[in-house]
């Protein structure tokens, strides 16, 4: 008798692998949609940023605009801020944040590249149970920090920063380093919450093709037999 898709194992720890794939790739695309979408930073700008810098607002643009070209992959210059200054070590923490941010675009492609090439081969199996797997998996993480943030979105944010740097130089002296007074928490908070956005909308989607095509499966009934006694 052949077995149905929902009731096999057999690929239980390979899709589990594929759903973490899925998430980092998601992870990757928010990130990627929250630095590079520059007006939602642009929102954030405010009276209190220009009081503390004794810039006006095109300036904050400017130099927020520097930063993010800085940032980019595909960018190999130096950090030069148009109009404010910076220390050693705030120069040397946006080397290293320019070096997190190129490691996780690189996971992320090299995840979207294994996602691809797995959702492939179970669609050409015709099984579907990866999806509800790659769901699930998928919107274990985003949930928990989204759950964590309403609580206590500093605390969480300084966690990161003691977990992803060796040193305190993301400790800025707003003397030494004004353009921690144009970044405010405000921007990273809406940052996380775009990419929670992001693995959240990838883990719906996914489960309600699940959902649509085990509904169809379960509509029509038996179905003509494909390869490894999986069922469309």
């Amino acid at each position: 008798m052949s077995k149905n898709v929902f009731d096999t194992d057999t690929h239980r720890g390979t899709d589990i692998l594929l759903g973490v794939c899925f998430f980092f790739a998601l992870v990757a695309i928010g990130l990627a949609i929250a630095i590079n979408f520059r007006p939602m930073y642009y929102g954030c700008i405010n009276d209190t940023m220009s009081a503390k810098t004794g810039l006006n607002r095109e300036q904050i643009i400017e130099n927020y605009d520097a930063l993010i070209d800085y940032c980019s992959p595909f960018y190999f210059g130096e950090l030069v801020f148009p109009s404010l200054k910076s220390s050693v070590s705030g120069i040397s923490h946006f080397a290293e944040v320019k070096v997190l941010f190129n490691v996780f675009y690189g996971i992320g492609l090299v995840s979207l590249i294994i996602v691809c090439i797995g959702f492939a081969s179970r669609i050409k199996e015709r099984e579907i149970k990866f999806l509800k797997v790659c769901s699930i998996v998928s919107i274990v993480i985003p949930a928990v920090l989204v759950i964590a943030s309403i609580i206590n979105f500093n605390g969480l944010f300084i966690l990161f920063h003691k977990i992803a740097f060796r040193n305190d130089d993301w400790i800025f002296d707003p003397k030494q380093d004004p353009v921690i007074e144009i970044l405010p928490e405000k921007f990273f908070m809406l940052c996380l919450i775009v990419i929670a956005g992001v693995v959240i909308a990838g883990s719906c989607v996914t489960m309600g093709i699940y959902m649509y095509k085990k509904k169809k499966q379960e509509q029509y009934g038996s179905m003509m037999p494909k390869s490894k006694n999986f069922y469309y």
